[in-house]
């Protein structure tokens, strides 16, 4: 703590002065300054606002259900370890720790400066000495037994207790007491060359042994303040043990501010959707949709600067929805989409000119009239008659073409969508399947908040293929890899009945089949915009020939043209197959042809990605072209 500043006697006595009625005199005007004082890096000017935004739990509890698909309930401890709080917003957290950080330090330095411990080294090695004296073994372990003394070799002696009949043994309590001591000084030399002793107050065993607890239980303390101090954590604090060294006082506000934070904690976990039980917490709908934000708040955080609301698509003339700017009515416009307010006012204001055209001729022709009789008024419409006195004129109006303006509008059509996720033994290289998780979560919530009329799908992809619920997305991991032969070809009839899935290897990948079960679902969607997301790293390994699954590594032309033949029939049903192609280590040219084959057969894209930026380039192309036929 700092102060800056006069005089602080002086300034009292002032104080006190202008306090007292009695003084009788005038006060003088207080002068600017005085006693400051200020907290260093804890200035109230510095403090955050209190609408800071608070921790992301839902995310963090999210990332790890995708990491390790465990839906098992977060404990308080760990929700507390995975939260960065920043000190500074909990008051007066921040001094107290480092008031007690500068206390432990001061007794560590106390301790190092009085002691030195070259003394206690020295005893303990006369004790084991001296231990060693006592004890005379059998001729037979004789030479064993003076050779491990010599080198210090607890497991030597160990053997030799056991050799010779361990606690039944005439010899066993002494063994013991040789290792006991052999152990005192192995910690007497630690604690020689781990801390720097300056002083001058000779140490036996005991006492060394007693500094190198207290010393290690300060550090330990020191290690523990410093990272509450990094992260606001004064749970990770041994209270108990640093009762041992602080004040009763001290303690209790650490635990208040624990308390605190706790309290702070449960309040963000229930706004974010984490509902605590007997159990810990555990991850609601609503923290799905919370994460699903968060994914597309981050997604598209590079266009916030240059949109405002709904992303636009291409402007027709033919489209189902209005929009709010207009143009002349031309040829061939329908009337469905005419602005008719702004047409009435443009036929008013044309018919008007004209009236007012009408007026001036009139008023030329009567200059100079001798009766100056009022010119009559001229109605559009009908010139014979005149409005009667007292009474409103009545407008007769034609609306001319010219007239007429007509709302822009777009089209916005439904899209159908499915996303094939690979989840087979390679997708765990470099986390892929994570990337994969994250861009499926971030397309439902676009779809879900933008473009709730259209249609998305999910399917798992492996040996098999699944259709997956949204839900079950964060569940996803992929498949263990139980066969490392370098080749590998196998073959199973699936309408056995005595094959399951359970025994199929599961970590293959078989695209034909995924893209079967996206044909089927998108076929009866109705809308011309159909398209399947494959994220994949690699050549399929997998299909179907009938009702038999062939899986074979590496991968084979057979399976190549079984899938591209379900690619094919995916076409003719109106779908593109859109193509992003992760990076994998075994990736060969072999992987870019393919994927570019099926892209290039169902005009599609085939896209080469970055694994982390697989959601980027999925969901802005999801919102560049779902607004027409892709292909």
């Amino acid at each position: 703590m700092q102060s800056t500043g006069g005089n602080a006697g002086h300034d009292d006595g002032e104080r006190r002065g202008l306090g007292n009625p009695a003084q009788g005199r005038r006060a003088a005007p207080r002068a600017l300054g005085g006693i400051v004082h200020t907290y260093q890096r804890y200035d109230p000017k510095d403090f955050p606002s209190p609408t800071a935004p608070p921790p992301d739990l839902a995310s963090m509890g999210m990332e790890h259900m995708m990491r390790y698909g465990s839906m098992r309930r977060f404990t308080p401890e760990e929700l507390a370890n995975a939260v960065k709080l920043d000190i500074s917003q909990i008051a007066g957290m921040g001094p107290a720790l480092e008031s007690l950080i500068a206390m432990l330090e001061e007794r560590k330095r106390k301790i190092l400066e009085t002691y030195e411990v070259k003394s206690a080294v020295r005893d303990s090695e006369r004790r084991v000495r001296a231990a060693a004296k006592e004890i005379t073994p059998p001729k037979a372990m004789r030479e064993a037994f003076e050779r491990a003394v010599k080198e210090e070799q607890i497991a030597e002696l160990e053997d030799l207790w056991y050799s010779s009949g361990g606690e039944k043994s005439p010899i066993g309590d002494a063994l013991l007491g040789v290792m006991h001591r052999i152990g005192e000084k192995y910690q007497v030399e630690e604690l020689d060359a781990k801390y720097a002793f300056t002083g001058n107050e000779s140490t036996d065993t005991r006492k060394a042994l007693e500094l190198k607890e207290e010393l290690e239980a300060i550090d330990k303390l020191l290690e523990q303040l410093r990272e509450a101090l990094k992260n606001a954590k004064p749970a990770i604090i041994d209270m108990d043990e640093l009762s041992r060294f602080a004040q009763e006082q001290d303690v209790q506000q650490l635990r208040d501010f624990a308390k605190q934070i706790e309290e702070y904690l449960n309040q963000i976990a229930e706004d974010q959707g984490l509902e605590k039980d007997a159990d810990g917490y555990r991850l609601t709908p609503k923290a799905y949709r919370v994460f699903q934000g968060k994914l597309l708040q981050e997604i598209f955080s590079s266009l916030e600067a240059a949109r405002s609301g709904r992303h636009e698509g291409p402007v027709s003339m033919d489209g189902a929805v209005e929009l709010a700017s207009t143009k002349p009515f031309e040829f061939g416009d329908s009337l469905a989409n005419l602005d008719a307010p702004q047409s009435f006012v443009n036929a008013l204001l044309r018919e008007r000119g004209v009236e007012r055209g009408r007026d001036i001729q009139a008023r030329e022709s009567n200059v100079g009239s001798p009766t100056g009789a009022p010119i009559a008024n001229v109605v559009a419409g009908d010139s014979s008659t005149s409005a009667a006195a007292g009474e409103p004129a009545r407008v007769k109006m034609r609306m001319l073409p010219v007239d007429m303006e007509i709302h822009r509008t777009r089209n916005n059509p439904k899209c159908a969508t499915a996303v094939l996720l690979d989840m087979s033994g390679s997708m765990r290289n470099d986390g892929q399947y994570l990337n994969c998780q994250r861009m499926a979560l971030a397309l439902d919530g676009l779809i879900r908040r933008e473009y709730p009329g259209d249609f998305l799908s999910f399917v798992e992809m492996y040996t098999l293929a699944k259709v997956r619920r949204s839900s079950e997305i964060i569940e996803l991991m992929p498949k263990p890899v139980t066969i490392r032969n370098s080749v590998v070809r196998l073959k199973a009839d699936m309408s056995d009945p005595k094959i399951s899935e359970m025994q199929l290897p599961p970590h293959f990948t078989n695209i034909q089949h995924a893209l079967r079960l996206a044909r089927q679902m998108l076929s009866g969607q109705d809308t011309p915009n159909k398209q399947v997301i494959l994220l994949t790293d690699g050549l399929p390994t997998a299909h179907f020939e009938g009702s038999e699954l062939f899986m074979l590594y590496p991968p084979d032309p057979r399976t190549e043209q079984a899938t591209l033949r379900e690619a094919m029939a995916c076409k003719r049903d109106g779908i593109t197959i859109n193509i992003f192609l992760l990076p994998n280590w075994s990736q060969t040219s072999e992987d870019v042809a393919f994927a570019r084959t099926i892209a290039e057969q169902t005009g599609g894209r085939v896209f080469f990605t970055a694994g982390n930026d697989v959601d980027r380039y999925v969901l802005w192309d999801y919102v560049s072209h779902r607004r027409k036929i892709i292909g």
